[in-house]
């Protein structure tokens, strides 16, 4: 005797050694021997053989139309045995274990129509039920259809106008739940392309600059760029006009002018150095709608040839330091001595004229460590510049520490044409080491004011944004803790409220201070809390987009100026800098070097939606100038 059974969701066949009611010892056809229950047994027959009986079965169960059999079906239940006695022969006839066999498969393979309702027991889905199955299933069939369809022009490079509308979704932001990612997913895996390189292929990423600004307008300002139309309040009539003539000292691309600064002689004491800061919290609240869009921001977004504000253009034209204007400015005035002693400070809230706006380009030539040295020839703002100068080094001397970033470089890019437009955009990139007298002198004039204005803060028991450093790790905090990096007791970034949220934040609790009011934020304010945390994370993420931007266009400029062969530094380990570009790259081809040696590389490729650049080692420069002197050496041996 032998059965067919079930067995964790298969149909097996076995012949039967031993039957104990409850369970049986049964030999299978490969000639294993196992036990199994007596509850999982659908059927006892004697031929053909268990070899056999499943291989026949399916073969008769092909021919069994599905519709048809779901006609033949009572509305009850049924055993699969009674209905192949029903089916293969009518009244009287009992199925063959082959007929029965086929039809148990039939059943089984058919679930939208026949639902199980135990071991071999089926019950014929109801007329209305299997309509709402069936319409399911051709819905599939067809989107199964749609999503070859996709598939096939996306391997021809050709894209499915399904596409177009979900261009962002899918390069961002993919819903495994559409046709369309699956189908993008699908091609994907069978042409070795991403995403982002077979849509390219398709014509849906014309501009490799657009795709990575899009990618981060998504995350950080999901509902565009553009501000709400909010009339620029004014600031505060009546403010004190103060009696200086104040300039600014930038570059040439700067529009949101923050600082400024002015000098008065004061007989028998020295000077009167002012700082002064512009003034947004005059006329923005912090719960105002502008006081909202900058929480929001936290920070103006940069990157080469563009820029995102953290206020709107109007309001930034209002605020900002601009020349041949009274302008609202917190000033920070200190006494300074001839010796350049810082004795006194005050703050006011005031008007200020600005007289000048500086650029870097016009300056420099004319003031620097050179002309300095050589004696300063005649221009504006000469005797300024070179007090506060002065003032400064004594500053920088004071603190112990040398002046933030100096021997740092920065680099200018210049943009030329529309830069979502690979083809006809161009790009220069200018190099400037910082650590110049003009960086020296506005570098520790705005430690001093915001060192300052953190002391004022903390000791009226303002809460406050500071930056603080220990153990050379730079954090943000609302306690005034000490900066051991730049050397002072603490530091509240103050000195930016046209482009910094913390700056503006601070600007409000300073003029609260100044004023005698009390401050918005309290001491365990949760808003403060928030705003620091938010900030710190936002900060930091928009300097990472910045880079990412600024490394894409120097890939750019290499591919530009057609450089096959550029020189580096080593940084450490195989990380190098390529010379005049702020570009870090990983070597793995190169030795084993120490930093500051110099290596040449070729460039092999450069991928512009990766930002990956493909670089390999050519020779450790200072290596090679040794072996072309030991080889001049040993042709003049030999002549």
């Amino acid at each position: 005797m032998h059965v067919l059974f079930e067995e964790d969701g298969a149909f097996k066949t076995a012949t039967i050694l031993t039957d104990n009611e409850a369970s049986l010892q049964v030999e299978t056809a490969t000639g294993k021997r196992a036990k199994i229950k007596s509850a999982n047994v659908l059927l006892r027959y004697m031929e053909p053989s268990p070899g056999e009986l499943l291989g026949r079965a399916e073969s008769l169960a092909e021919g069994i139309e599905t519709d048809f059999l779901w006609e033949c079906a009572g509305d009850g239940e049924f055993s699969f045995c009674d209905f192949a006695d029903e089916y293969f022969g009518g009244s009287g006839h009992k199925a063959t274990p082959v007929e029965a066999s086929a039809l148990l498969l039939a059943l089984h393979s058919a679930p939208v129509y026949f639902h199980r309702k135990g071991k071999g027991r089926f019950r014929k889905a109801p007329p209305d039920i299997l309509a709402a199955a069936l319409a399911g299933l051709e819905k599939k069939r067809q989107q199964a259809l749609t999503v070859e369809r996709m598939v096939g022009e996306l391997k021809s490079f050709r894209l499915p106008p399904e596409f177009a509308p979900l261009l962002n979704q899918l390069l961002y932001k993919p819903d495994r739940n559409r046709f369309e990612t699956r189908a993008l997913e699908t091609a994907c895996a069978e042409t070795g392309l991403s995403a982002p390189h077979l849509l390219e292929k398709c014509g849906a990423i014309p501009s490799a600059s657009n795709y990575h600004l899009q990618r981060f307008l998504l995350e950080y300002f999901p509902r565009g760029i553009r501000f709400p139309d909010i009339e620029p309040p004014m600031p505060p009539a009546g403010l004190s006009r103060a009696s200086v003539e104040a300039f600014s000292i930038d570059d040439a691309a700067t529009t949101e002018i923050d600082d400024a600064f002015s000098l008065q002689t004061l007989p028998g004491v020295g000077w009167r150095v002012g700082i002064h800061i512009a003034a947004p919290c005059l006329a923005i609240a912090p719960d105002s709608p502008l006081g909202e869009i900058a929480r929001e921001r936290l920070s103006t977004v940069y990157m080469p040839g563009s820029k995102i504000t953290m206020l709107p253009e109007a309001i930034v034209e209002r605020f900002t330091l601009a020349a041949g204007r009274d302008c609202p400015a917190l000033s920070l005035y200190l006494t300074v001595t001839p010796e350049f002693e810082i004795v006194a400070h005050e703050t006011r809230i005031e008007v200020v004229p600005i007289v000048a706006n500086l650029r870097h380009h016009d300056i420099e030539p004319l003031f620097n460590a050179q002309t300095l040295a050589d004696g300063l020839s005649e221009f504006a703002f000469r005797d300024e510049l070179r007090t506060l100068w002065h003032l400064a080094n004594a500053c920088e001397g004071r603190r112990g520490k040398p002046s933030s970033m100096q021997g740092n470089h920065d680099y200018n890019f210049s943009i030329t044409g529309d830069p979502s437009d690979d083809e006809s955009s161009r790009v220069e990139i200018s190099e400037r080491m910082r650590g110049s007298p003009l960086d020296k002198l506005v570098a520790e004039l705005m430690i001093v004011a915001n060192s300052t204005w953190g002391g004022v803060l903390a000791e009226k028991g303002i809460p406050a944004i500071y930056r603080a450093q220990s153990a050379g790790k730079v954090r943000m905090t609302t306690s005034p803790q000490a900066h051991d990096g730049l050397g002072v007791a603490q530091y509240a970034w103050s000195s930016s409220p046209l482009r910094r949220y913390v700056d503006l934040l601070n600007q409000w609790q300073l003029m609260a201070c100044l004023n005698g009011d009390t401050p918005h934020f309290g001491a365990k304010s949760d808003a403060l809390f928030a705003a620091m945390r938010d900030f710190e994370l936002t900060y930091g993420a928009y300097a990472e987009f910045q880079r990412g931007m600024e490394r894409y266009w120097c890939l750019r400029w290499l591919r530009q100026e057609n450089v096959h062969i550029a020189e580096a530094t080593v940084r450490r380990d195989n990380l190098v800098k390529l010379d005049s570009l702020p570009l870090i790259q990983r070597v793995n081809s190169a030795p084993e070097l120490k930093p500051g040696q110099r290596i040449r590389l070729s460039i092999e490729s450069v991928d512009y939606l990766t930002l990956e650049l493909g670089c390999r080692y050519v020779e450790t420069l200072d290596l090679a100038e040794k072996n072309a002197e030991e080889i001049d050496d040993t042709l003049e041996v030999i002549n």
